[in-house]
């Protein structure tokens, strides 16, 4: 039997480092998609159903969750990025509204969509981790919000989608790159 201290501290980790924890997620969806392709398994494919997951979790999913917290969960939020909770929440969270719609909307849609879907938020995160620096410098704010996980994440996660999105422009011909993809 697992003690419940370790449960809660795994569904603690989850929670607060959701952008990772959606990311391989949505790996682990793309490698059973993959799997269950039924068809010959070639690089095209591999990327098609690596760009569609990624664009649905770690845009999509991700974007809502962090609109659930900072809207809802202000206050927690706020503290687990080690500031003060403000009115600004809300505006941070409607953007991140904004973000998940065009994210689940784009997931298994033509290229354009999903590139536009992975720029917004892909700014937003590098933006947010240049404050993050810019918090541990001045401030020397190393919350686990500001200098934790979420702030490598905040990095690799928008650079592993421009990579996919290369990736997929060069495995897909410029026809196919404009029809719908399921």
């Amino acid at each position: 039997m697992i003690p419940a201290d370790l449960i809660r501290a795994t569904i603690a980790f989850v929670m607060s480092n959701y952008s990772l924890s959606f990311f391989v997620f949505g790996l682990v969806v793309s490698i059973v998609a993959i799997a269950r392709s039924g068809s010959s398994i070639d690089r095209a494919l591999v990327v098609e159903k690596l760009l569609a997951w990624y664009v649905f979790f770690s845009i999509g999913i991700d974007n809502f969750y962090n609109f659930v917290m900072h809207v809802f969960f202000g206050k927690l939020s706020a503290a687990f990025i080690g500031w003060a909770d403000s009115p600004f929440q809300f505006e941070v969270g409607t953007a991140s509204l904004g973000f998940a719609a065009v994210g689940l909307l784009a997931a298994f849609r033509s290229y354009d969509l999903r590139l536009a879907a992975v720029l917004g938020p892909s700014i937003f995160t590098l933006g947010a981790a240049a404050g993050h620096i810019n918090q541990m410098i001045t401030a020397h704010n190393f919350a686990p919000g500001n200098a934790g996980i979420i702030f490598w994440t905040d990095i690799l996660i928008p650079l592993f989608g421009f990579a996919l999105l290369w990736l997929s422009r060069r495995t897909t011909s410029s026809k196919a790159m404009f029809r719908p993809t399921v």
